[in-house]
């Protein structure tokens, strides 16, 4: 069954970025000057609070650290197939008091999102397991004929600061929203956003970028035409070169990186909207690395697995040499995608469902202790349970299923890019 195509963000990001979020107007034909006159100060207390914890943009911090063990999972003996809600109940917020040792060598690329703070505190916590961290924080638009970047007020310096004295790189996601006919088609356009990303990485000490635009650029019918393809490659490989003309001294490689976010290959072959191996070739010079959604398989109108096992490999297969093959090279410049989140379906005609974080599946498991199976053709943990008179179906990541798949990942030699950190358990990282 091939994998449903969705917008990443829709299904998982559970509340609006807040630069999107907007209130009713007030009404000027009734001004109500003693209300104002109570409400201003009040506002302006609130927000002179809010400017102070350095958390205007962002939800509260996550209140509760993990609790900690001289044992690792592995040595807990709970990466296994058969397991029970019970047992993940008593020990997914135990982690390793041991945060530096890393069960996986290769590069580890992490996204944080402004809506789900607890992210923000596991990227300190375990920093030294991540060589790169991802906030989703900026959305390049155009308005008219300007190019605007959106997203600056995400920024804290602190926190980017105590992540690179860790020797984690910084590397902010920038969606790519503008029209495409304004930024490929006309010099000038393509020129200033490249400058606007690249300033704001001065601006801010990032150590790079993460790209997302081929999905954009898909929906647009962009990648059908050979001629516009040609240019959007042109694109990314002129940012990646402007990125890497400015010295990092944190990067290994010596520069500013450019990490490019791509769609993970359909299971009945490539087709315009895909990228494709020689897409990959193309651009090898020019980036550092390509974080690969291997994930969101599927759907509400096909419930199951999130990331069966044989489509990995399939994508893999697609777009690398054979396995443990010495030719080509492109294999340390994948982050294999794995997901920190799952999803609920209703088992219903007409079928629904909802992306659930490490929160969700907890309080399922604490009302419903249900008995979780291990399927073998996806190399994942499911379980169903009925609520009133509707069946549903939970699949949702589990050490054993994490597991497999960086077994799998060290195979090829890739790295790793977790969607997201914030919505996984505690214990998961120790995994990693």
């Amino acid at each position: 069954m091939p994998p449903r195509r969705r917008d990443r963000r829709s299904r998982r990001d559970p509340s609006p970025s807040p630069s999107h979020t907007s209130g009713p107007r007030a009404s000027s034909s009734s001004p109500r000057p003693r209300l104002a006159f109570f409400a201003l100060p009040l506002l302006l207390l609130i927000l002179a609070a809010l400017h102070f914890t350095g958390h205007l943009s962002r939800s509260p911090p996550h209140p509760q650290a993990p609790r900690t063990t001289p044992i690792s999972v592995y040595e807990r003996g709970l990466v296994k197939r058969e397991v029970s809600a019970d047992e993940i109940l008593a020990e997914h917020d135990r982690v390793s008091e041991n945060r530096s040792l890393r069960h996986f060598p290769n590069p580890v690329l992490a996204y944080v999102t402004p809506w789900n703070s607890k992210g923000y505190d596991m990227a300190k916590l375990f920093s030294t397991k991540l060589t790169h961290v991802s906030p989703v924080w900026y959305d390049l638009k155009s308005d008219g004929n300007k190019l605007v970047l959106e997203g600056q007020h995400n920024y804290d310096a602190g926190w980017v600061s105590e992540l690179q004295s860790n020797a984690s790189l910084v590397v902010p996601r920038v969606v790519l929203e503008a029209f495409p006919g304004v930024v490929l088609l006309k010099k000038k356009p393509r020129d200033k956003t490249i400058d606007l990303i690249v300033g704001e990485c001065r601006d801010k000490g990032y150590d790079g970028i993460v790209l997302e635009s081929w999905s954009r650029w898909a929906a647009y019918g962009v990648l059908d035409d050979p001629k516009l393809r040609k240019m959007a490659l042109q694109f990314v490989k002129q940012l990646g070169e402007a990125l890497h003309s400015i010295s990092s001294k944190l990067s290994t490689r010596n520069h500013l990186e450019l990490i490019y976010v791509i769609p993970a290959p359909r299971m009945e072959g490539l087709n315009n909207q895909d990228f494709g191996p020689e897409d990959l070739l193309q651009l090898a010079d020019s980036v550092d690395g390509f974080s690969l959604m291997t994930y969101d398989f599927s759907g509400p109108q096909n419930p199951g697995p999130s990331a069966p096992l044989k489509w990995i490999q399939y994508s893999l297969t697609t777009l690398l040499p054979a396995k443990g093959s010495a030719s080509g090279g492109f294999s340390h410049m994948i982050f294999l995608g794995i997901n920190f989140y799952g999803n609920d379906f209703l088992l219903s005609k007409g079928g629904a469902g909802s992306s659930i974080t490490g929160r969700d599946f907890i309080h399922l498991l604490e009302k419903y202790r249900p008995s979780l199976q291990w399927d073998d053709k996806s190399s994942e943990h499911f379980f169903i349970y009925s609520d009133e008179v509707v069946r549903h179906a939970v699949f949702y990541p589990t050490l054993m299923s994490l597991s497999v798949r960086l077994d799998e990942a060290q195979d090829w030699g890739t790295g790793l890019s977790i969607w997201e950190i914030g919505q996984g358990l505690d214990y998961f990282f120790d995994v990693l």
